[in-house]
């Protein structure tokens, strides 16, 4: 599958290229360090254990997914019709049937809006809750605060040697560490759960150790070493030199209860393909295992999003099986009885212009957008905040993405308006504004 790539034509290897990949996940052995240095303590009462953030990079357009305006002209309701929902007088657009079948389990908010309208900025916002320091453009990978995965890894442990924060199928531009510390950063499982043979890098038992052949502490690092590690960055791990986590690392590799999480294979024909059998539908259905697992952060990358061009056409080919996916994930924890302690959150970062463009296509628009929300004790069937009557801009119960970051700490029990502290001593805020989306809160 072709790398997706956003209006400025980067993609995360180019990215990485350009010397910025210190900013990108860790190898097994940083994330195991994630683990060890646990969690702190917290008053605030824990609603939900995991969350699954699926991030649809480049900024999905609200009018096409929960937020169609049926009665503005049509250079802005553009082509598709609006759908009803399981909730009387609520409308989602034509693409999302799936998830307006089941719009009682799920919460629709309509009225975050920010001021970062281009991908690296707005990604940063959303990701962390913290505006950029300084203008940064559309292309860039920025970390100015740890992102949302990697707090939750640093406030959080996961059993069995696992790490807390895992990404897949790559990293979203800002959702990595900062100030925190590699060891933070996602594991990051790249290979793809949909293909034959499916083995997680750093998981996938090497040969050499299947007989637990090796004798000593120098044979093992020389086995760990060679595991695969996150594209283009084995020169960049940081951690050199041979100590616990090495014993650890091989502790995750030969752990049942490790392998039987990836172990994908072991689920019923049915399942996998209610998931969709493609791609993204199998890496959902591999974050539902993560998260029974004990793991807190999974984020689902899903790149693509920037429609300036042939909006309609795209959302036609592709929506109806993803949206489809994302249904099938929050129906099967429900039916696993996991929902009520994970949350599944999917957004990007920001909406889409009010006027389609020559191009059939709607251009970056921070000034609205929908996220959707569901699990981990969220409140379902309702739908908080509202656009004008043209979606041009929320009007309503208007939120901050400082609101929505705070409200995910808050519901896996971490207080947002905690200190956390720089190598050099600064203390910074974990969110500036504290104060969670009460609707959401239950």
């Amino acid at each position: 599958m072709a790398r997706q790539r956003n209006c400025e034509g980067v993609t995360r290897r180019e990215c990485l290229q350009l010397g910025l990949g210190g900013l990108l996940g860790g190898g097994l052995v940083g994330a195991l360090r994630a683990t060890a240095h646990g969690a702190a303590a917290s008053s605030i009462t824990r609603q939900a254990d995991s969350c699954i953030l699926i991030w649809l990079d480049g900024g999905p357009s609200h009018y096409e997914t929960f937020d169609p305006k049926p009665e503005a002209p049509v250079e802005i309701r553009g082509q598709f019709e609006p759908i009803a929902t399981k909730l009387p007088g609520v409308y989602y657009s034509q693409c999302m049937q799936r998830l307006a079948a089941i719009a009682d389990r799920t919460a629709i908010i309509r009225s975050i809006r920010h001021d970062q309208g281009n991908h690296g900025a707005g990604n940063h916002y959303m990701m962390t809750g913290a505006p950029p320091r300084i203008p940064v453009g559309c292309g860039a990978f920025v970390s100015f605060h740890p992102s949302l995965g990697s707090a939750v890894a640093h406030q959080m442990g996961a059993p069995y040697g696992m790490p807390a924060y895992f990404s897949m199928p790559e990293m979203s531009r800002s959702g990595g560490p900062n100030f925190l510390g590699q060891k933070y950063a996602p594991f990051v499982v790249s290979d793809d759960p949909n293909r034959d043979g499916f083995r997680v890098r750093d998981v996938a038992i090497p040969r050499g150790l299947e007989d637990g052949r090796f004798v000593g502490r120098k044979e093992l690092r020389g086995l760990v070493d060679r595991m695969a590690r996150i594209n283009d960055q084995a020169a960049a791990d940081p951690v050199n030199a041979v100590d616990e986590f090495y014993q650890q690392g091989y502790q995750l590799i030969s752990s049942a209860e490790a392998q039987a999480a990836f172990d994908i294979g072991k689920e019923p024909d049915a399942v996998r393909q209610r998931y969709g059998r493609d791609s993204f539908g199998q890496r959902a259905l591999l974050a539902r295992r993560l998260v029974e697992a004990g793991v807190p952060f999974v984020t689902l990358y899903s790149g693509g999003w920037d429609h300036h061009t042939d909006i309609f056409n795209s959302f036609t080919k592709r929506v109806p099986a993803f949206e489809a996916s994302i249904a099938a994930l929050i129906e099967d924890l429900n039916e696993r009885g996991r929902l009520d302690r994970t949350m599944v959150i999917m957004l990007g970062e920001f909406g889409r212009t009010p006027k389609v463009n020559k191009d059939a296509g709607r251009d970056h628009w921070s000034n609205a957008m929908s996220v959707l929300f569901a699990g981990g004790g969220t409140p379902g069937g309702q739908v908080i905040g509202a656009t004008d009557r043209q979606g041009y801009s929320a009007v309503e119960r208007v939120l901050s993405p400082e609101n929505f970051v705070s409200t995910i700490y808050r519901k896996l029990g971490i207080d947002p308006d905690m200190i956390l502290y720089t190598p050099e001593g600064r203390p910074t805020h974990l969110v500036s504004d504290p104060t969670p989306i009460h609707e959401l809160m239950g």
